[in-house]
């Protein structure tokens, strides 16, 4: 791989990132009228002022700019974080019984005041990269609590894990789903996925004794319980004692979980485990890429139950693939993972991008054609897969350069 085409590379990622995901975000979401973001942009920029605003779309936006902050210190991206926590606070926390609401309404309203793990795991992800953006104590024990009502309510001490959904009060719910689309079982795959990412984070924010060892309980979980250990592939739902209970297949969480398992594993600096964990990686990106990726560097949406490909592309799931294969050409240097990257990110740039209104389109057809009906942005359109993906590879190809 030559210098001049990591620089290519690495000049495309920069240009969209600063020149298109963030200007969007900054100029056409924020909500001055009613507070916090607008819940739901259309591919035109026409906007639906009423409709509700999810916690998982301001915890992202949170995250993105506190991050953005510390990767290119302009005050604005501060300005948009700043935004994004005050809406979270103020409209968000349950000041009576702890933890962050589920969905609220265009003025902050409470519409679903459950508390799915989910949820806190991107709450608690926002505040301490916050925490470590502003250092302001108050945000770090914000976090705090909000760890300590996920340790206090939804750990299971039994099989390990935590359990998918409270309602208000923090009893367990008997509907656990996350959305409509997911099964309603007691444990799953994405909740834990993200709790793990949370904790990494949290960890660096609050590097106390009980936070590294839940998190190395996190890595150790989906090591031995969600990867399948013949296919390298996420099991996606489980019962109490992590029974599975699908065989579908997410290539996007699979490529996703196989850098973010090596960032958690880094952060505790445990070699022993570190190596177990990247090499498991690679047994990860390696099944992405062999079952999962079609000839024209699209990440396929999943593999149903009864073993259907869904040839559909989603923005999330292209921008995780970019990341994840830059990931296994570090842990490798084999040149066919940086090769894939750089092939991915070329599927971006000729069909995600939308040239005419910023940003990205929420999915393709298995021919790149954009579905221009989805939301551009919505209560799981955010900034964070793009803004984040771009952000780690600039990251990554710097090291690579050196």
């Amino acid at each position: 791989m030559t210098n001049e085409r990591l620089k290519e590379f690495s000049d495309s990622v920069s240009d969209e990132l600063f020149n298109n995901i963030v200007p969007f975000w900054i100029n056409k979401t924020p909500d001055h009228e009613s507070g916090g973001f607008f819940g739901r942009i259309r591919n035109d920029l026409s906007i639906e002022k009423a409709a509700p605003k999810s916690l998982i779309l301001i915890t992202r936006i949170l995250w993105t700019f506190s991050r953005l902050y510390i990767f290119d210190q302009k005050e604005i991206y501060l300005g948009i974080a700043r935004h994004a926590y005050r809406f979270l606070t103020e409209k968000f926390i349950d000041r009576e019984y702890g933890g962050a609401y589920w969905m609220v309404d265009h003025h902050g309203k409470a519409l679903d005041d459950k508390k799915k793990m989910y949820g806190q795991a991107f709450t608690l992800y926002a505040l301490a990269q916050y925490y470590l953006t502003t250092k302001d104590p108050a945000v770090r024990e914000e976090a705090i609590r909000i760890f300590r009502l996920i340790e206090d309510h939804n750990y299971d001490p039994k099989h390990r894990g935590y359990f998918e959904t409270s309602n208000r009060n923090w009893t367990i719910a008997e509907e656990m789903r996350l959305s409509e689309l997911d099964m309603n079982e007691m444990k799953s795959m994405n909740t834990h996925l993200h709790l793990m990412e949370a904790y990494a984070t949290f960890y660096r924010a609050w590097p106390e004794e009980l936070v590294r060892k839940k998190l190395r309980e996190l890595i150790e979980d989906i090591r031995d319980f969600i990867i399948d250990p013949e296919t390298k592939h996420f099991r996606l739902f489980f019962d109490e004692a992590w029974g599975p209970k699908s065989s579908a297949i997410s290539y996007g969480h699979d490529i996703e979980g196989s850098w973010l398992l090596c960032e958690a594993a880094e952060v505790l600096d445990d070699q022993k485990l570190l190596g177990d964990v990247r090499k498991l990686s690679l047994d990860m990106v390696n099944a992405v890429m062999n079952e999962g990726l079609s000839k024209k560097y699209s990440i396929f949406a999943e593999r149903s139950n009864e073993g259907r490909i869904c040839r559909e592309s989603h923005w999330w799931q292209q921008a995780e693939a970019v990341v994840g294969f830059t990931n296994a050409y570090q842990l490798s240097k084999g040149g066919v993972y940086l090769d894939r990257a750089m092939k991915c990110w070329t599927f971006i740039k000729e069909h995600f991008v939308d040239r005419e209104n910023g940003e990205w389109y929420y999915e393709t057809d298995a021919d790149g054609n954009p579905d221009k009906c989805r939301y551009k942005v919505s209560e799981w359109k955010g900034p964070y897969h793009n803004g984040r993906a771009c952000i780690e590879v600039l990251e990554r190809l710097r090291k690579i350069d050196r």
